[in-house]
This record gives C-alpha cells, structure tokens and sequence, in this order.
C-alpha cells in the first residue's frame, strides 16, 4: 500500500560489549522528518549447473539512508556525527571527531491512515549537507539532509541471522498492540519461538 506521510523520527544510540553485540539506548527524538530515502545494495551469486542456473543467493550489503530534516540540533549533531559543543555552547565539528553508529526509527502513514514502521540497526551517519540561498521575490526553505550508511547489526536474533531492518504495518494479521504501541519506548528486538 502506498505511504502518504512520513513523522516519528528517533534514533537511539549503541553501545558495543567486547564482542561488538549491540545495546541499544533509550530511543530519542531526531528532529521533524521531511524525507527519507533508503537505498540497499546486495551481494548476488549465481551457480551454473548443466549450462543453466542452478542456485541464486542474494543477501544484503550494504545500505545508504538519505534523511531530509527541519533542523539536526547540537545534541543529535554529537550523537549522530560527532560533533561536539565548545564552552560557549557552539556546535564545532572537528577533521578529527568521530562519527558513532545508531539506531534509526520512523514510521510512514499509509493511504488507509494506518502507519508502517522501521527500526534501521546500525547507522553510521556522516557530515550533514547545508544549503543556503539568499531571500529573493519569494520564501525558499532550506534544510539539511544527513546521509548514512546502513549496516547489518553484529548482534545475532533468535535464528543466529544478523538483522539490519524492522518493519511493520500496524494493520497487519497477527501483530500485537504492544509492538506499535512500545515501538519508539526501546528499538525493537526481534523475538522467535523456540522450535
């Protein structure tokens, strides 16, 4: 079903254990969403067998996300670029400031006024554009636009795989009220039965 809306935009930060498994901070709000574009590359193999193909895998990569936002703020600008605030309260980026992964949350209204839901696991984000225009016969807004790349989470779920997205439409059969409900409280860990 076709999206009509974009709003909800969190991201939580990482902490790593000695293995590189992933924890996830309290999730907080990133800014006014405008636009997200996610774009996810693939790794692909084919086997040929008795001159055809025989097997084909395809597996996730990599990824780029490209947010659209009304402002980043000092704070977010830390935690998602590493940028750092001076004594004066000025947001400094330095060649040297390191950038730490994230975790990227949002959701997408639907055209039946439902909502789709993400959780992005690992995002490294880099240095956000800026866009500047001077004030002609008419108001033009400019906002930043932060990219990031995507990468699968080290952390393994309940099925030993590696995840790197969550995704839900909250009109779905089967999905319970507490996963949308408690989506944006903590990123969401996926949960499998024990066969």
């Amino acid at each position: 079903m076709a999206t009509i809306g974009l709003d909800g935009l969190y991201y939580a930060k990482i902490t790593e254990d000695a293995n590189g498994d992933e924890t996830y901070g309290t999730p907080t709000k990133l800014a006014k969403a405008i636009s997200a574009d996610l774009e996810v590359e693939i790794n692909e193999a084919s086997l040929y067998a008795d001159d055809a193909e025989a097997e084909v895998v395809k597996e996730f990569k990599t990824g780029k996300l490209t947010l659209g936002i009304n402002d980043i703020g000092a704070t977010a600008a830390g935690d998602l670029v590493g940028a750092v605030l001076d004594d004066n309260g000025v947001v400094i980026s330095q060649s040297e400031g390191m950038a730490s992964p994230v975790a990227i949350g949002f959701r997408a209204k639907k055209s039946n006024g439902k909502y789709r839901y993400f959780w992005l696991y690992r995002v490294l984000f880099g240095i956000p554009a800026t866009n500047l225009a001077t004030k002609g016969d008419s108001i033009t807004f400019n906002t930043p636009k932060i990219e990031g790349t995507l990468y699968r989470r080290n952390k393994i779920d309940g099925q030993g795989k590696h995840p790197w997205k969550a995704e839900v439409n909250e009109d779905d059969t089967g999905v319970l009220p507490e996963v949308i409900t408690g989506w944006y409280t903590e990123v969401y860990e996926p949960t499998f039965a024990v066969v």
